[in-house]
């Protein structure tokens, strides 16, 4: 009887610490899932039913619960900042003309091909993630240094509250002039030689790379200089690979079991970080 008691108690005891292990394990999971910041590439989620940078596709990410879009800016021949990845309409509006050879007028009349999308100012988009809760990464895909036009990107933020949340993926031109107005892109080289600069703030940059450039190193070192890291996991980047998902997937376990918590992702390979 006496042994019998002992082994129930022993059991008891057992099976309360398995659960105990089991509820911090889901925790932890929940926890580690609620911090990750998700950054639709492209404008969206982008597939073969919706439009880049296009609003069915911005919906989309809203509804899945992204928490940033990115979008690739550009302006057309009478200055209009729109969103497009390519520097002609070809490709979804089948038009062979350059955005910065347009005027919005003759841009706004196109229709996707693919979903009937019509293109978008930068603008509409910052006003969509404004009304979504949605922050915004800006991919600067405008050739030299019109300050009297960039000077509209970070008040044209500021109108929608997304300036102090937004990241930006910038030129060698205009890299001067954004450094301190946006969050920008930096690789670590990049990085360690701003922090020669005296006027250096963690705070203006963040590290971007794909994950076959980041080392688990790199992302440590960025937390102890308190820089943010975003990985880039996107087709592009896997455009010779045998195995794109496998790859992909690889990838994203690397980078979650390191601790990176933001990816600009394609939504093919969102799957690999749920």
């Amino acid at each position: 009887m006496q042994i019998s008691y002992r082994i129930e108690k022993v059991c008891k005891k057992m099976l309360k610490s398995a659960f105990a292990l089991l509820f911090a394990l889901a925790a932890h999971q929940a926890n580690a899932q609620k911090q990750l910041v998700l950054i639709a590439h492209r404008g969206g989620i982008v597939d073969s039913s919706y439009t880049e940078n296009g609003m069915a596709a911005l919906r989309k990410a809203a509804t899945a619960g992204y928490k940033m879009i990115e979008t690739d800016v550009r302006v057309t021949k009478d200055g209009v900042l729109i969103v497009n990845h390519d520097a002609d309409l070809k490709r979804y509006y089948g038009l062979d003309k350059k955005v910065a050879d347009l005027k919005w007028q003759e841009i706004r009349k196109l229709k996707s091909k693919l979903d009937g999308s019509t293109p978008l100012r930068l603008e509409d988009v910052l006003h969509f993630c404004h009304e979504n809760h949605m922050s915004v990464m800006l991919d600067n895909k405008i050739p030299g240094l019109d300050t009297t036009l960039f000077n509209q990107i970070p008040a044209l933020l500021a109108r929608y509250h997304l300036l102090d949340t937004a990241f930006m993926i910038g030129t060698d031109e205009s890299t001067e002039f954004f450094t301190g107005k946006i969050k920008l892109s930096c690789s670590r080289r990049q990085l360690e030689e701003n922090m020669h600069n005296p006027d250096y703030n963690a705070a203006h940059y963040y590290l971007f790379e794909r994950p076959s450039k980041l080392s688990q190193e790199d992302i440590e070192w960025a937390g102890n200089h308190q820089i943010a890291v975003v990985a880039a996991i996107n087709k592009y980047h896997y455009r010779q690979s045998a195995d794109m998902l496998k790859d992909a997937a690889s990838d994203c376990r690397r980078m979650l079991d390191w601790g990176v918590q933001n990816f600009q992702i394609d939504s093919e390979f969102r799957k690999f970080l749920e």
